[in-house]
């Protein structure tokens, strides 16, 4: 059994640095003193003095983090109500129904989604740019996050929500004061993990940019096909950083909240119901 779990571990660290060498290579070579990626010359940050000196590259960058931002604001505010939907299907059959649908863009590649918005762009006239580029990555992400919501109101004891019925709480009150608070581990989770999707996506946002718009995705491809300048060494470390960063985030919400967190806020829920009452 030890040797097994000997070879399996060897397994893992062999994936691990299969995956994972070209990245830190790249990173590596993105403090070279010299200008290419065939000889190390020695220690230098001047390709991260050249990435930041060059102002359309800067501008992209800003351009990739707000549709990163608002795209996952949007994905998230319409996945948490399309999660909320799917659980109060009371039709297992329709349930299922809506899971798969919205399962599609999960499992469809990434160049059937984006020829499907080109062409759709296209049929509504649709200028291709910032618009197009914002619509389709909320599309992509609400599944992602519908994926993370809803299993935080499955986990939910329906028993809640009647006291706080019970106790004279209406609608809204069910859901800010109850089943939002509830899933809001999974909803901050569905938001990081949006955000991570949208600034990693090539293949959809290149088949819908346009009017002189682009993200780093499609820009680092652009200047890869004439050769690779190591400011983009520079400019892919800084952002793998960051999306290590948002991944570090995203785990720590999934895995750190623990059941007692969990029970304490279940009582809040229950004495802010009653709270309600009394007024």
């Amino acid at each position: 059994m030890n040797k097994k779990h000997r070879w399996g571990r060897i397994y893992l660290v062999f994936v691990f640095i299969l995956m994972y060498a070209p990245i830190f290579y790249m990173i590596f070579f993105a403090f070279n003193k010299g200008d290419y990626m065939t000889e190390f010359t020695g220690f230098s940050l001047k390709h991260f003095a050249n990435m930041f000196a060059d102002l359309r590259l800067m501008g992209i960058l800003l351009n990739t983090f707000i549709i990163a931002f608002l795209s996952s604001l949007l994905a998230t505010l319409i996945g948490t109500f399309g999660a909320l939907g799917i659980y109060q299907t009371k039709r297992a059959g329709m349930r299922n129904f809506m899971l798969s649908l919205n399962n599609i863009l999960l499992v469809s590649p990434d160049v059937i989604i984006g020829a499907s918005f080109l062409i759709l762009f296209t049929m509504l006239g649709l200028t291709l740019g910032f618009g197009s580029v914002l619509i389709a990555h909320v599309a992509f992400s609400i599944p992602i996050v519908v994926l993370m919501v809803l299993p935080r109101l499955n986990e939910m004891d329906s028993a809640l929500i009647r006291a706080a019925q019970d106790l004279g709480a209406n609608s809204w009150q069910v859901l800010s004061r109850v089943i939002l608070p509830y899933t809001w581990p999974g909803i901050l989770a569905g938001f990081f993990m949006a955000i991570t999707y949208s600034l990693d996506d090539f293949a959809v946002t290149f088949f819908v940019t346009g009017n002189g718009f682009s993200t780093l995705s499609v820009e680092i491809y652009a200047r890869a096909r004439h050769g690779i300048d190591l400011s983009i060494n520079a400019l892919s470390a800084l952002m793998f950083g960051v999306s290590l960063i948002l991944v570090m985030i995203y785990y720590y919400i999934t895995n750190r909240t623990g059941r007692s967190a969990l029970t304490k806020h279940e009582e809040a829920v229950v004495e802010s119901s009653e709270m309600v009452v009394h007024r």
